[in-house]
């Protein structure tokens, strides 16, 4: 059975860091390529590059391929499904129509490659970790602490309690006196951010659970976790692939938010309806 073509784009780039400099080269001028076909030879790919064929096999498999071979079948496959086309880069002569198209569609790729690689078993992991837990703690800087308070705003409507932070020196502090009724959920795009790595490599000393949502299955972040739940983003040049990345997070989030409210239905809608009421006299009609 052929893997769905949607993975094939976020298992690149998803392993992209684990690449030297040459190797991301390499696999930038591979995958740009638009004439590529089942009759495109290592050698070929080789010598255009300047390097080995060794080395274009081993690239292929430190991208998680078998080979050559299964590399390039698997680019040619991609590139003939629908979401592979989505992304475009932003030109400085892009009208507002074609600005707002190209930011729209990179997003829905995201959003559509996400879906087609995060791993079932580990989001149900998070779901019961999260809502077993005696205390959580949210980890994230920049913009990805903006999706981390996002999801405790969520989960504060259903009464559960959680707190974000995104100091360097707080999140230490809070890894410090965590224990293994704990659990955090830090937000990494890179996934080698080192003040929420530190925090986090601290927090699973202490006993924590660790759940991470970042970009890179491979990433510093991914190795001193629990469980590990991947988006992917290609984005742009201006953009950075942050942009597209809060998008996949966010509905890694939400989904994660349902399944958790699920498992006490009838508690978390009496919650929402509290909370609801709460803040109902803040709002103009």
């Amino acid at each position: 059975m052929k893997l769905d073509p949607r993975a094939i784009g976020a298992q690149i780039r998803m392993r992209l860091p684990q690449l030297t400099p040459l190797e991301r080269r390499v696999v930038e001028a591979i995958t740009s390529r638009t004439d590529i076909t089942e009759q495109t030879s290592l050698k070929e790919i080789a010598q255009e590059n300047s390097v080995s064929e060794a080395m274009i096999v081993k690239i292929a498999k430190k991208l998680n391929f078998t080979g050559f071979r299964h590399f390039r079948s698997s680019l040619i496959y991609y590139k003939e499904s629908e979401v592979a086309g989505l992304h475009a880069e932003i030109e400085p002569d892009d009208s507002s129509e074609q600005l707002l198209t190209k930011v729209f569609r990179t997003s829905i790729q995201a959003i559509e490659e996400t879906m087609s690689i995060l791993d079932i078993s580990e989001f149900n992991r998070a779901a019961d970790i999260i809502f077993k837990a005696r205390h959580i703690d949210l980890y994230a800087v920049g913009g990805s602490a903006t999706v981390a308070r996002d999801l405790s705003h969520k989960m504060l409507k259903i009464g559960i309690k959680s707190m974000t932070y995104d100091d360097a020196h707080v999140m230490l502090m809070s890894a410090a006196v965590l224990s293994d009724d704990d659990v955090v959920i830090a937000i990494s795009h890179s996934g080698s951010t080192r003040a929420v790595n530190d925090a986090v490599k601290l927090a699973a000393r202490n006993g924590a659970k660790v759940i991470v949502i970042t970009n890179y299955a491979e990433s510093p972040i991914a190795r001193n976790s629990h469980v590990v739940l991947n988006s992917t983003s290609q984005g742009s040049h201006l953009l950075g692939e942050n942009a597209a990345s809060r998008i996949a997070q966010l509905n890694i989030l939400d989904a994660l938010f349902v399944a958790i409210a699920k498992k006490d239905l009838a508690r978390a809608e009496r919650n929402l309806t509290k909370t609801q009421h709460a803040v109902q006299n803040h709002r103009e009609f």
